[in-house]
């Protein structure tokens, strides 16, 4: 009884912890635009949008266990699906946002059917090449997306009664965006769909044993995760206002996969610390070194890598772990008598000599016993 008491107990302080940690986070969310400069403001939406993106390639390789290099291209995509209704169309802001999601989400689906035969390194070659050669297509239709020049639109304005400066307006739509898709990775990763792809992810064999359909799962998390991607390429047109084929190189693929890992796999809040380190670790490097910032960048991920293996968001995790294997092995020390290295103990103690020990001889020896060897003795001697 006392067991369940305790861990109910436990388990109320857990989500005591976990509720007031979002309120604070959503306090510090919602107050950052009125006391950032604007510039700050503006990176601090580039994190929410990166984290959109890296939420989606979240599902793929971290609770998939599937691997893309080319997911740039979906971001682009999306991108590009709301510069052409902005710009051709002259739709509102709001009404890109579902359609390049839809978009890419049919995107996905159709790219998902070559995940069905293909896996680790030839999946990710497979996945790269779409990266690479979707710059010099959207070069080619120039038609629609402006070839090399691109295509500039108006960013998103905000209305006269909030009251609120451009970039501030535009933050709080991403937040709001952001918010939104997380939540529903954290939905859809504690559903059915959920659990079916962290099987699938450990061992496709025994989930399909256990009813699993790889087709089925493996093509959706293709198609979740492209959405995203898509959804955070729409949030880029909002807030930059231009689109250009080189803005989309395989570059941005590679950056959003080292992101991801850098955050952490497998980790709800890896999404945001990889999409800070997507956007400040580069200005950091061209601050450090400018005429070598990609090798600053890259010496940086190897160090958070020696650092954190699991990445960001598990080294409080490795953290916590090494501190209570510390304690319980300084437990033991002291627990253990005439331990020499405990810490804590009595110097004095470790110093006096304890009792000596007592021979009990079996049998005197002799004293005048005879040398081995030696010749008999008469009864005059």
């Amino acid at each position: 009884m006392s067991t369940i008491t305790a861990a109910l107990g436990s388990d109320r302080a857990r989500r005591l912890r976990a509720a007031l940690t979002g309120l604070l986070a959503a306090a510090a969310a919602v107050g950052a635009p009125f006391y950032f400069a604007p510039f700050q403001v503006f990176q601090l939406t580039m994190v929410l949008l990166y984290a959109v993106a890296l939420a989606g390639l979240n599902l793929l390789v971290g609770f998939g266990g599937q691997i893309s290099l080319g997911h740039g291209a979906f971001f682009a995509a999306g991108a590009y699906t709301a510069a052409v209704m902005l710009d051709r169309y002259d739709t509102g802001h709001l009404a890109t946002l579902p359609v390049a999601a839809a978009g890419c989400f049919v995107l996905g689906l159709g790219f998902g059917v070559p995940a069905l035969r293909l896996r680790g390194l030839y999946l990710a070659l497979v996945t790269l090449s779409f990266a690479v050669f979707l710059p010099p297509l959207l070069k080619r239709l120039q038609s629609v997306t402006g070839g090399s020049m691109g295509l500039t639109v108006d960013k998103l304005e905000p209305p006269a009664w909030s009251g609120l400066a451009e970039d501030q307006w535009m933050y709080f739509a991403v937040l709001a965006v952001t918010a939104v898709v997380l939540l529903l990775a954290r939905n859809l990763l504690r559903s059915r769909v959920g659990r079916a792809l962290l099987a699938v992810r450990d061992n496709e064999s025994a989930a399909e044993v256990m009813g699993v359909r790889l087709s089925l799962h493996k093509t959706l998390a293709f198609a979740w995760s492209a959405m995203f991607a898509g959804v955070a390429g729409c949030l880029y047109t909002w807030v930059i206002g231009f689109v250009s084929p080189d803005s989309f190189s395989f570059v941005l693929s590679i950056t959003l996969l080292a992101g991801l890992v850098v955050g952490g796999l497998a980790s709800l809040y890896g999404p945001l610390l990889g999409a800070a380190f997507v956007m400040y670790v580069p200005s950091v490097s061209q601050d450090v070194s400018e005429a070598a910032p990609g090798v600053v960048f890259g010496l940086l991920i190897i160090a958070v890598m020696f650092a954190a293996p699991t990445g960001l968001a598990g080294l409080p995790g490795r953290v916590r772990g090494a501190l209570a294997r510390r304690a319980t092995r300084a437990a033991t020390l002291d627990r253990t008598p005439g331990a020499p290295s405990a810490p804590g103990a009595n110097p004095k103690s470790l110093a006096e000599p304890g009792p000596a020990a007592v021979l009990t001889p079996a049998e005197p020896a002799a004293v005048d016993a005879d040398p081995v060897g030696a010749p008999p003795r008469t009864e005059k001697e």
